[in-house]
């Protein structure tokens, strides 16, 4: 059975690649919405919005893991950090970091949201920086 890109969908990636391509094909599903109709997107959940950074929070299995199903979530979380990282310098196009962990996560939401909220950024836009950070992931050492 293929893997349903969906929220509704239970399996969870847990590989930074594996959760970029996943958020590629969510947002396209979901499309990106910005400003006051952030939450607007057909396939939204209650708590993350339809815009990249909500895209990958989705992919890593936030808001949708299934009641009696065991998942690892200490790698998950791991691996989507990697991802908001590898993505982040993706789209600036430079190394994105700092030697504080916190600080360097803030600096990774940063500068996604920024990209993000450029006007007129299109979900194809999103999905194809997803996908570009996803094959620049399949080749990191973390």
């Amino acid at each position: 059975m293929p893997t349903r890109h969906t929220p509704e969908s239970i399996v969870i990636a847990d590989t930074p690649a594996a959760i970029l391509r996943w958020a590629a094909l969510h947002i396209e599903h979901v499309g990106i919405h910005q400003g006051p109709r952030l939450f607007a997107g057909p396939g939204r959940t209650a708590t993350l919005p339809c815009w990249p950074r909500g895209a990958l929070q989705v992919a890593a299995g936030h808001g949708r893991g299934a009641a009696g199903r065991t998942y690892d979530w200490d790698r998950i979380d791991r691996a989507r950090d990697q991802a908001f990282g590898i993505l982040a310098e993706t789209l600036t196009g430079h190394p994105v970091d700092a030697d504080d962990p916190a600080a360097a996560k803030a600096l990774h939401r940063e500068a996604i949201d920024r990209w993000s909220a450029e006007p007129g950024r299109t979900a194809a836009d999103a999905a194809h920086a997803f996908r570009t950070a996803a094959a620049r992931a399949e080749h990191a050492l973390f």
